[in-house]
């Protein structure tokens, strides 16, 4: 099939990175410009610049225009960002990077720093080119798929992770449809990843999150594939909340569950996923929805806001991920290749 065009997530331009806010997607494409690590920090804190991948990006970014305002806030710079959010890996390991670079290379830091960020980029978009092309040849044959959160353009730089295999199958023939959850509490399927769908050109349906398990049963998918935001060394995988489910549901029902992401996002510090924090977010998330409404002036473009669906006072827990044990993933597909039954000597391996 011929694809639409896709998205271009963020940029970085005179002196600025400019990202798309994805909160408020898909009713308005609004840019930020930021210009320091404050702005990107509370980008990334408030999920404006959101996934895995592009978040490391933004963040290195984020240093280098930080360096350019004072150049010796290194070590502040760096601080505020890896605290913005504390379970993607590739957030404070591109940080890692950039300071680690500066420290080395001192005699112009933004530069130096402004540097690393652009290779960080141009590594993650080569990594979902060679993604998307593994992940496809792993699924040839898969004609309904099924994927969760968002993992496209809006959640890596380049192509995306998941969601480039899904589209790099429909631009090699052969896929039928893909599906969506919905992806409480934030609605990044609803409102992401069917945006992304829609923008390429691919046969889509949207469910709700507690449908999909009962969809796999019946046989309505041939493979569930989802992003990640952590590896642990042995093959556990931190993933947008719901995502532990929908592997269990897969291998009941003997169909393939895969995991797409670059080799940034495995972390040989951590042992297992036992080992990794679990961002808990704010509990007002899970007691409203994002809406539509229109604003004051009526040529103001649609803007979101918040639906209340419970009383005010209702207790609730939102943790933004769950662990996938490496037992029930039946591959991980990065840029380096596929590793069957991930574990700690395969990803060894893999590194090597």
């Amino acid at each position: 099939m011929t694809a639409t065009a896709g998205v271009v997530a963020l940029r970085f331009e005179a002196d600025a990175l400019h990202a798309i806010d994805q909160t408020e997607l898909p009713w308005r494409e609004h840019q930020l410009v930021l210009r320091g690590a404050g702005e990107v920090a509370e980008a990334i804190r408030r999920l404006a610049i959101r996934g895995a991948p592009l978040i490391g990006v933004a963040a290195a970014y984020g240093v280098a225009l930080e360096l350019a305002r004072q150049p010796n806030s290194l070590d502040r710079a760096c601080e505020i960002l890896r605290a913005a959010r504390p379970t993607a890996v590739n957030l404070a390991g591109a940080v890692d990077r950039v300071q680690a670079a500066v420290r080395a290379k001192p005699a112009d830091p933004a530069a130096t720093a402004l540097e690393e960020a652009a290779r960080i980029h141009a590594e993650e978009e080569a990594a979902s080119a060679a993604i998307a092309a593994h992940g496809a040849e792993l699924l040839a044959g898969v004609t309904h798929i099924l994927t969760h959160c968002n993992t496209g353009a809006l959640a890596a730089p380049g192509r995306g992770t998941a969601l480039a295999v899904i589209a790099e199958l429909a631009d090699r023939g052969g896929l039928v449809q893909a599906i969506a959850t919905e992806t409480r509490p934030l609605l990044q399927g609803a409102r992401l990843t069917v945006y992304e769908l829609a923008r390429l050109g691919i046969p889509h349906e949207l469910v709700v999150d507690s449908a999909a398990p009962g969809l796999i049963a019946t046989g309505a998918v041939d493979a569930v594939i989802v992003g990640c935001d952590r590896v642990a060394a042995n093959g556990d995988v931190a993933n947008k909340v719901g995502t532990y489910g929908l592997a269990l549901a897969a291998r009941a029902a003997g169909i393939p569950f895969v995991v797409a992401g670059p080799t940034s996002t495995i972390d040989f510090a951590t042992p297992t996923g036992a080992d990794i924090v679990i961002e808990e977010r704010d509990p007002g998330e899970v007691r409203r929805i994002p809406v539509q409404v229109s604003g004051p002036d009526p040529d103001e473009v649609r803007r979101a806001a918040d639906q209340r669906i419970t009383l005010e006072a209702t207790p609730c827990r939102n943790p933004a991920f769950d662990v996938t044990p490496a037992h029930l993933i039946s591959a991980l597909v990065t840029e380096r290749g596929a590793v069957r039954s991930p574990d700690a000597a395969s990803l060894a391996a893999l590194s090597a």
